[in-house]
């Protein structure tokens, strides 16, 4: 298939999310034969930090002013077979505009953003969403499952309400090299968010001041300068995605937070959460619903919701127990959250909103194969 994406980003992870996940997408569904046309959006703070200017699994599309892109986007639209546009995408609206005029046969929605976009709905839209847009689209991919799907159908008429989480890619994450710069006993990785933060205070910044002798280490950037770190907290404004499999598996055990608006949603997994486990880390997560659908607490995964938990995590649990919690988590996530997984179900649902049966990734394989040979 051709796919053409709006994305808010793919060549610069600077301060956000988007860019690993269509990476680990684009990636996959390219290795499965397909092929990818990315428009993006050239503003100031990611072309200053793009640490994958030219995706060697996609053809990037950069733009200043969409009034000068459209003849662009009409062209590649004009032989797509399916057609997304991501949330946060700058020129949201005229983008799913183009979008439905075109003929495309699948017309998509990827919502990396589920929780937010529905309460942006709910007062009358978001910046790259209106209301009346989202009963258009054939499949409308979300980063959260369970309840949220249903809202999305019911209360804003959703077609197809799909999960499609985050994910990785197991080649560069399971047999990571440990780097000295980004040892520690205990490490979190995440941009700075006003309503995450009171969280990091509680499970992470108090307990490195009850632990002085042990480092932490945090990685993120946009963090206010008045924030006031302890002294055993070393601070990383930014690590390149190249080096986030490193940061892991330097790390003995590491910290996962959710947004409250993921939380009151429940089963919003981040793909720091996969990254983490892939590196066969034992991770302590915030508690919200739907997590043990992609972890079980307590054999994959620690649950904390007090400072004196991680402090008991810490210094009471040996290194045998740490790494086989590690180990079952890796097992996990490589059976269940993988790119080529994540390719596989994007593939089964373009399949659906086309009537047709959904083709498995063996199937899939073997009709290439067929079609190459013939």
């Amino acid at each position: 298939m051709k796919i053409v994406i709006f994305g808010l980003s793919i060549t610069s992870s600077w301060g956000n999310g988007h860019a690993t996940t269509f990476r680990a997408l684009a990636r996959a569904l390219s290795t499965r034969g397909h092929r990818i046309v990315f428009f993006e959006k050239d503003v100031e703070w990611y072309a200053s930090n793009r640490d994958m200017p030219e995706p060697p699994f996609c053809q990037v599309r950069l733009y200043q002013s969409w009034r000068q892109i459209v003849p662009s986007v009409r062209s590649e639209l004009r032989d797509a077979d399916v057609a997304m546009v991501g949330s946060y995408f700058p020129d949201g609206p005229a983008a799913i505009a183009e979008v439905f005029h075109s003929k495309a046969p699948v017309k998509a929605f990827y919502d990396i953003d589920t929780p937010i976009t529905v309460n942006s709905l709910r007062r009358g839209g978001a910046d790259y969403l209106r209301p009346e847009q989202v009963p258009g689209f054939d499949v409308y991919f979300s980063f959260t499952g369970g309840p949220l799907l249903r809202v999305l159908e019911s209360t804003f008429g959703a077609q197809r309400p799909v999960p499609l989480y985050c994910s990785f890619d197991p080649d560069k994450y399971r047999f990571a090299s440990v780097r000295p710069e980004y040892e520690c006993d205990f490490s979190y990785m995440g941009t700075y968010a006003p309503d995450r933060q009171q969280k990091i205070e509680q499970l992470f910044c108090a307990p490195a001041r009850e632990l002085p002798g042990k480092r932490f280490l945090l990685a993120g950037p946009q963090y206010p300068n008045h924030i006031r770190w302890p002294q055993n907290v070393e601070r990383i404004t930014h690590v390149d995605p190249q080096s986030h499999a490193s940061f892991y598996s330097s790390s003995r055990m590491t910290l996962n937070v959710t947004r409250h608006a993921m939380v009151v949603a429940g089963y919003s997994p981040s793909v720091r959460l996969f990254e983490a486990a892939a590196c066969a880390r034992t991770i302590i997560s915030d508690d919200w619903d739907g997590l043990e659908t992609f972890l079980s607490p307590p054999q994959e995964i620690l649950v904390a919701q007090r400072s004196e938990e991680v402090v008991a995590y810490l210094t009471e649990m040996d290194s045998d127990e740490i790494a086989a919690i590690g180990r079952r988590a890796q097992e996990r996530v490589l059976a269940e959250h993988t790119a080529d997984r994540r390719a596989s179900e994007f593939e089964n649902a373009i399949a659906a909103a086309l009537g047709r049966r959904p083709i498995s990734c063996n199937q899939a394989k073997m009709e290439r194969l067929s079609t190459a040979t013939s």
